[in-house]
């Protein structure tokens, strides 16, 4: 199967989510743990965004051995400048450079006209090829923009010596048919597209982050940016948890292969979730406290006979010890008892139905039951306790 590079970005687009910066120090530990978690690529940060972004880029570039270490860099010599001087110790630097293709941020933030835009990208490009064996080139904003335009521009890029082309959806504008067409697109329109490797990055506005991710897999993408926990500006980035877990779960499909180590999924999302100090959903897919809980009596049925009824993924494949069954008023005899066994208490069946009822009138009154609940509906049963 194909290999598809995880390129990270928690570092750079994920620490420009509201309240989630990092200290240097913690940047490092971050940096690590990526590394440890087997990621191809980390963008460490933004150099010439502040003297402290710049340092926190330095120090992870001078220590991490086994993934490549990249930093952002506008369209600009003093930002490419900042780069090199931050990523020039690195085995392997290299820097990825943008600028906005659409017509909106063309217009009113740019303040250029196309072909200044398209003559930028080219000359940034050159310049960086003086310093960095590798340079990636991303049209900012690049499902808004015009894509005949847009594709001039990576035509230019490329030429210019760009090795990596990234054409984001950076507003989470596009819905996943769109994504994969645009894709499609610049492929038939540049000649030389092959030479390079395509990148994605989606942001998750409207909710579609990893369908956009994965319908441009399917499109020939073969580098992915996201973030631990889909952390980023707005509704935050692509989560790299759920992208590399649907890739391994859904091989047969996708027929392509990361090098993650998925069993450092859960010990990476507690860490950035804790340092960033930004809570993970109970919902949230794969990290989540409820991604593999279960209450509903049918399921925890089910996944006591045999996991794989409600279950899709193993806990163990990120990290996990197992699966928990959440005992509420939705739960069944099956896993009532099975509590009941765990806390060293064996009831007879009639034992069972009684204070299965009892269980029950309680989990109606409560939103959550503690171990305090079920050691009182079983104290009266205390003959029947193991010591």
């Amino acid at each position: 199967m194909e290999k598809v590079e995880i390129y990270d970005t928690t570092l750079r687009d994920g620490e420009q989510s509201p309240g989630c910066s990092l200290k240097e120090h913690e940047k490092v530990q971050v940096a690590q743990q990526l590394e440890r978690l087997n990621v191809d690529v980390i963008e460490a940060g933004f150099p010439a965004a502040s003297p402290d972004d710049f340092k926190a880029v330095q120090h992870i570039s001078k220590i991490i051995k086994n993934s490549t270490v990249t930093g952002l860099a506008r369209s600009k010599k003093s930002d490419i400048d900042a780069a090199w001087e931050a990523l020039k110790q690195t085995e392997n630097p290299r820097v990825h450079v943008f600028i906005a293709t659409s017509p909106v941020h063309m217009t009113y933030k740019l303040c250029m006209k196309s072909e200044e835009v398209l003559e930028m990208a080219a000359a940034s490009v050159r310049y960086a090829r003086r310093f960095f064996p590798q340079v990636e080139f991303s049209c900012e904003d690049a499902t808004r923009s015009d894509y005949a335009f847009m594709s001039r521009v990576v035509r230019a890029a490329i030429k210019a010596g760009a090795a990596i082309i990234n054409l984001p959806d950076t507003v989470g504008y596009c819905s996943p048919q769109e994504y994969a067409a645009m894709f499609h697109y610049v492929k038939k329109q540049v000649p030389d597209i092959d030479k390079v490797r395509l990148s994605c990055h989606c942001h998750n506005d409207l909710g579609m982050a990893t369908a956009n991710t994965l319908s441009s897999v399917d499109a020939g993408v073969r580098q992915i940016e996201c973030t631990v926990n889909g952390v980023g500006e707005r509704a935050g980035n692509v989560a790299l948890e759920e992208i590399g877990v649907a890739l391994h779960i859904r091989h047969n499909y996708y027929k392509v292969k990361t090098q993650l180590k998925l069993n450092e999924i859960a010990k990476t999302s507690r860490m950035v979730s804790q340092l960033m100090n930004s809570p993970i959903s109970a919902t949230k897919p794969i990290v989540g406290a409820n991604a593999f809980a279960h209450e509903a009596g049918i399921h925890q049925d089910g996944v006591l006979k045999n996991p794989k009824t409600y279950e899709i993924i193993s806990p163990n494949l990120v990290g996990l010890d197992s699966g928990t069954l959440v005992l509420g008023k939705h739960s069944g005899r099956h896993a009532f008892r099975k509590k009941a066994v765990e806390m060293g208490v064996h009831l007879t069946d009639k034992q069972i139905d009684q204070s299965f009822h009892e269980f029950k009138n309680l989990a109606d009154q409560k939103k959550e039951l503690t171990d305090h609940d079920f050691r009182t509906i079983f104290s009266k049963y205390e003959k029947t306790m193991v010591h």
